[in-house]
């Protein structure tokens, strides 16, 4: 009788929840941009009166289930575009479905709302932060990250050096960049570990860069401990347009993109442009540079059907410059060489990279996606540095060469599913990643570190071989929205790492066949983020999660395999609140520890492995909308300050100093915006002094700059005025701690050795539109 009874409830609860939603409705539709006619992702979609939001999907796509028979208003906002508002009608066991198209609209702070479905939105670079800042190439994008710094110490085609969060991170060591999903870094590169150059990017041709500070996000693996950054670039050409500059120090530059298939293709949701660009500099060191650049980039758009997109992208890019190197201070106070003299100045480099990238995006009918990508890089390399000039060799000095060819290939490929019960939704996300990097490549030789005279005889092969290295990848990531409020996201990947290394160096009679040795690893790496939304103006987070970042394949195998995935263990917590409608502020205190610390060895122009650190600091950014004008340009103020205190966890206090960290800087500015007629920005960077050796005896001293962008918009031209170091401030743009040896030097001297940074340098740009 019990079991009878049992099965008459469960009968009477099913037939009650199928009634409950027989006559329920469901709402579908896509939001495209006005212009472009291309779909928008991340659009925040709001079923007003219901309490029901969603974001649209990669196809600009969204669905709401369940919904009672009756009339709805859907209000559509996203960053950039102004809010539009739709009715529809929802019937009975019917679907409708709706197209949206938004208008772009200047930024305006009010309309920005804090959400636990869009906790990270808040860290977006747009293009018009691109447009309104004072850009010299791509790599100075990165420069709007709060608290990431640049700089640049061989001429301008050298990667900058990066600095983070505590973090000197040479040229990529604890940072990942991407490009259209595409790795920038190079691991095991000839210069140094996770050398990232991003000069090969069309800095008018990108649309945004996303990025995220921490060790936190499940699908951004090796290398990815400071945060990573990726860069996107237009998937189409509003307008063609012809740019062309030209400013003090013989610098000229044109570039140029081109619609190829107009406004009909656009309707079919196909687009495909081409753009170029060539760089030419002396630049201000009294040694000409005589820097060259040369950009292509091509890419193409379609639907393939309905549910599937296809994006294919090719690029290549050729750099060749002179440079001048780090000079002792010494030299510049006893008058052997000016400010922006030179030791030896027979510097310089040669490099190129051709880039294959595929992206396939496909939306199901229920909605689940899948993403696939396919991408090759054909990459050379070639730098001549002289960093200890007659240390060790009195007579032909100590100059070298860095040489390698790459063959960079890979795959990343992902699975998202939705599931929504009640006022919970799951958002799932299984995916994959390869990558392998191979030298030789086509051009150029295998990795090479060699000791040379005037860039053009070669004294001694000091490293020489072939580097074979495999990273591959599965991770699983789990949002879960609890309700409006309360979002989790957990994730966990593990990475599996072959380093080889073939060492054409090592040969003797009893083996003279080059000698090869590789090693294997894996590492997992978790993570759990915790969002909770207080109110439509506050939000609070906790970030916690595992990175690591790989070691050169060079110090791996020689060590037999210790230390090749040193871990990073990090943690925010932070908040992001609007206190008043017009202000948006983000802070966060933050933590990071790693097992192994790198330290670059000026003399050798390599990294090698250190020992454990720990940096812990706070973050703060502000961005106020000063006037919000309908019409006309409003005028906005941002804030970034960021400290840090990093420290090595493997030496005595006092001794215990990070070389060249930063430990507080801060950027900020003035950008006039939106409504045609003059935009700008006036803005300042800040870089405190801070230790340039382990026990802080040698200080790298600090600077502050300012620069100005100056734009005059017309519907068919833009008279653009951008002037880098507006006050001609005499500054440091990057400093060692240097043993060096000058000519007829009896003993060596330990020293600040340093890049002077840009003087008052003005250039004059003319973009036209068609």
């Amino acid at each position: 009788m019990h079991f009878k009874q049992l099965t008459a409830s469960l009968f009477l609860i099913l037939l009650t929840v199928q009634l409950a939603f027989a006559h329920l409705g469901t709402l579908t539709g896509v939001v495209i941009d006005a212009q472009t006619r291309l779909p928008l992702r991340s659009v925040s979609v709001n079923l007003i009166g219901t309490g029901k939001m969603t974001l649209t999907d990669e196809l600009g796509r969204y669905r709401f289930d369940r919904l009672a028979p009756k009339l709805y208003k859907i209000e559509f906002s996203h960053i950039g575009y102004a809010t539009t508002a739709q009715k529809t009608a929802v019937g009975d066991d019917q679907t409708a479905h709706i197209q949206t198209s938004l208008i772009a609209a200047p930024v305006n702070l009010s309309a920005v709302t804090v959400s636990a479905l869009r906790p990270a939105d808040q860290q977006l670079i747009s293009g018009i932060d691109i447009k309104l800042r004072p850009i010299v190439n791509s790599q100075e994008i990165l420069r709007l990250v709060p608290g990431l710094f640049i700089g640049q110490h061989a001429g301008g085609g050298k990667a900058e050096q990066i600095f983070l969060r505590g973090f000197d991170l040479d040229h990529g060591t604890d940072i990942r960049l991407s490009v259209d999903g595409m790795p920038v870094n190079m691991v095991s590169h000839a210069h140094g570990q996770g050398y990232a150059d991003l000069h090969f990017v069309i800095p008018e041709l990108v649309d945004g860069v996303d990025f995220k500070k921490g060790p936190y996000t499940t699908d951004q693996g090796n290398l990815a401990t400071a945060g990573w950054a990726n860069m996107r670039t237009r998937t189409t050409l509003d307008r063609s347009f012809v740019k062309l500059e030209a400013g003090q120090f013989n610098t000229y530059r044109a570039v140029a993109g081109i619609n190829l298939l107009g406004d009909a293709a656009r309707q079919k949701s196909q687009s495909a442009y081409v753009g170029g660009e060539y760089s030419y500099s002396d630049s201000y060191f009294d040694n000409p540079q005589r820097f060259k650049r040369v950009n292509v980039l091509g890419k193409y758009h379609r639907h393939i059907g309905d549910n599937t997109t296809l994006t294919l992208t090719a690029s290549t890019f050729w750099s060749k410059w002179n440079h001048s190197g780090q000079i002792p201070d010494r030299a510049v106070e006893s008058g052997l060489v000016d400010w922006f003299g030179s030791v030896d100045p027979t510097e310089g480099g040669e490099t190129s990279r051709t880039n294959l990238n595929a992206q396939l995006t496909t939306v199901t009918p229920k909605n689940h996606i899948i993403k696939n990508q396919f991408f090759y890089s054909s990459y050379n390399f070639e730098l001549y540095s002289n960093f200890t000039f007659f240390l060790n060799d009195t007579i032909n000095g100590d100059q070298i060469r860095q040489k390698e060819g790459r063959n960079l290939f890979g795959y990343n490929g992902s699975y998202t599913t939705q599931t929504t019960l009640g006022r919970t939704s799951w958002t799932t996300t299984l995916g994959a990643q390869y990558r392998q990097d191979i030298t030789p490549g086509r051009g150029d030789g295998p990795t090479e570190l060699s000791h040379t005279k005037d860039r053009t005889i070669t004294l001694e092969r000091l490293q020489y071989g072939n580097v074979n290295e495999i990273n591959a990848a599965l991770y699983a990531d789990e949002v879960v929205q609890l309700s409006s409020r309360f979002t989790v996201n957990a994730g966990l990947r593990v990475d599996q790492f072959r380093s080889q290394y073939e060492d054409l160096l090592v040969k003797s009679s009893a083996t003279p066949d080059p000698t090869t040795k590789h090693v294997t690893q894996a590492i997992v790496s978790p993570k759990l983020n915790l969002y909770f939304t207080v109110n439509p103006t506050l939000q609070l987070y906790l970030n916690t999660g595992k990175g690591f970042h790989s070691n050169d394949a060079r110090v791996v195998t020689a060590q037999n395999g210790r230390q090749i995935l040193p871990g990073g263990y990090g943690s925010d917590l932070g908040v992001i609140a609007k206190p008043f409608p017009r202000l948006l502020v983000n802070a966060a205190a933050w933590y990071l520890y790693l097992q192994q610390e790198f330290v670059y060895v000026g003399d050798e122009g390599v990294v090698e492995p250190s020992g454990r650190s720990r940096r812990m600091g706070l973050d703060l950014s502000a961005r106020y909308q000063i006037t919000n004008r309908s019409a006309g340009p409003n005028l906005f103020a941002d804030l970034d300050l960021n400290t840090a205190n990093p420290r090595s966890l493997d030496a005595e206090k006092g001794q215990n100093y990070l070389p060249l960290a930063p430990v507080l800087t801060s950027t900020g500015g003035l950008s006039l915006q939106g409504g045609g007629g003059f935009s700008g920005s006036l803005r300042y960077r800040y870089m405190a002094d801070r230790p340039a050796n382990d026990d802080n005896t040698v200080v790298a001293r600090g600077y502050f700059v300012t620069d100005l962008q100056a734009n005059y918009n017309r519907k068919n031209y833009t008279l653009g005025l951008t002037v880098q170091n507006l006050l001609n401030t005499r500054w440091k743009e990057t400093q060692f701690d240097t043993e060096s040896r000058l000519k007829g030097e009896a003993t060596p001297v330990s020293e600040i050795h340093f890049t002077p940074g840009t003087p008052f340098f003005a250039r004059l740009s003319l973009t036209y539109f068609w």
